[in-house]
């Protein structure tokens, strides 16, 4: 049985997620109580369901600081995914005006104070979930519309076998590191093909730029320091029990050598699975800058 737990600061997209999963063929539940995800997971099961997704978010207060016990109740039984969506406090700040809506924790504590500001309450709720956000696969949402999201959401769920998700993403220095990163390397240092007329237009996908590239030895060199970095610390990071494994390569724009690289990581690995401890790993390759341009230009 698979078991979705979708958590994160609100405004950054569980809804989104929660109907992705659902089209998927999710029994999907939204705010959930902690102490019932337990029994209504064990119910599902004797009813021979397969997957269930449930959304909590900081509404829940205090009691979602039991939700870290009851995945690893979880986990003993069935295979549970824990999806982590954040949002920097300027865009979840812009959501919240356009849809007029209040911040779940927006009310205060304080009788003489019935509200508390609303990047108070983001705050606050950043503090209440940070434990998760440890444990889980984060993706920020901050730049990205919500086809964009469910469309990430489904290429988690292409695979349905157990065993670790290694994603592959390039990105530009210039728009912010990935909030989702676990390993993030900087290749800024290795010649820019944005500098050459002809190559600047393209991007790391086409072949003129990988020509360009492959023809240097410090990149070369590069991409095999960052390969067996991989390799070397893979294991530990595997025997940490994790899910999820987001490898990060940034170069300035995130268009010439952050996605070459990644392009040729993800090949590399997807050809030694075998290096892979356990259950086959489910590879996944995101070109974040890449993704967000043709986001844009389809708007």
């Amino acid at each position: 049985m698979r078991v979705f737990i979708i958590t994160g600061i609100s405004g950054s997209g569980k809804s989104v997620a929660l109907n992705a999963l659902e089209d998927a063929g999710y029994d999907c539940v939204d705010n959930l109580p902690v102490d019932f995800i337990h029994d209504l997971v064990e119910s599902l099961g004797k009813q021979g369901r397969e997957k269930v997704a449930v959304a909590i978010d900081g509404r829940r207060g205090q009691s979602i600081q039991e939700l870290p016990k009851t995945i690893e109740q979880l986990k003993s039984k069935y295979d549970v995914r824990v999806l982590f969506l954040n949002s920097n406090t300027e865009t979840l700040v812009q959501r919240f005006s356009e849809t007029r809506r209040r911040h779940p924790l927006s009310k205060s504590d304080d009788n003489r104070t019935p509200q508390v500001a609303l990047i108070d309450a983001i705050e606050k709720e950043r503090a209440l979930l940070s434990e998760l956000a440890e444990s889980a696969h984060n993706i920020d949402t901050s730049h990205i519309k919500a086809h964009t999201l469910r469309s990430w959401i489904q290429d988690l769920l292409k695979d349905e076998r157990p065993g670790l998700t290694m994603l592959f993403e390039s990105f530009g220095f210039k728009h912010g590191v990935p909030r989702d990163a676990d390993l993030v390397f900087d290749v800024r240092c290795l010649p820019n093909p944005h500098y050459d007329p002809q190559l600047r237009p393209l991007t790391g996908n086409d072949p003129e730029v990988a020509n360009f590239l492959r023809e240097h030895p410090e990149v070369q060199a590069m991409g095999e320091d960052i390969r067996r970095f991989i390799e070397t610390w893979l294991p530990k990071y595997q025997a940490d029990k994790r899910s999820y494994l987001t490898v990060a390569i940034g170069c300035t724009g995130g268009q010439h050598r952050s996605v070459y690289l990644v392009n040729c990581l993800f090949d590399y690995f997807k050809k030694r699975t075998q290096i892979f401890e356990g259950s086959e790993p489910h590879l996944l390759i995101r070109h974040r800058e890449l993704e967000l341009s043709s986001s844009k230009n389809q708007s």
